[in-house]
């Protein structure tokens, strides 16, 4: 009888490993965050260097004021003359806000996936030490 598969333990154990896989999957849409951000930043950036240059810019700055977050301010007020030296520097400020944010958001799916792997793992020694006393 002890050599009959126990089928209910291998299930259990294929979960504990599952749960560490579905993690690193759900995980990988966290992680291109702060490059989407950043990447909408730099291009609204744009817009807004090319918004200054036409007939109203304070018009165009405003429509693009939600879009530009934080550098919305940095912008107000910009004339053709000095947008590329405030465009730069809101550029400087948005990558340095973003490479932080990238270095947050990968610290804490690390963390996330080594707890739940501890935890699959724990799960699995624990299944393992219940089958061996019964």
């Amino acid at each position: 009888m002890a050599d009959r598969p126990n089928f209910s333990l291998m299930a259990f154990m294929a979960m504990s490993f599952a749960i560490v896989g579905l993690t690193g999957i759900f995980a990988t849409y966290a992680v291109p965050l702060p490059l989407e951000r950043a990447l909408a930043r730099e291009a609204t950036l744009d817009e807004a260097a090319r918004a200054v240059r036409a007939s109203n810019p304070d018009a165009a700055l405003a429509a693009l004021a939600p879009r530009l977050g934080d550098s919305a301010s940095a912008l107000a007020g910009a004339t053709a003359s000095d947008i590329d030296a405030r465009i730069a520097d809101a550029r400087a400020a948005s990558r340095a806000a973003f490479q932080t944010e990238a270095s947050v958001v990968a610290l804490r799916v690390r963390v996330m996936i080594g707890i739940v792997t501890l935890m699959g793992a724990l799960f699995g020694i624990i299944l393992i030490g219940a089958r061996s006393r019964a």
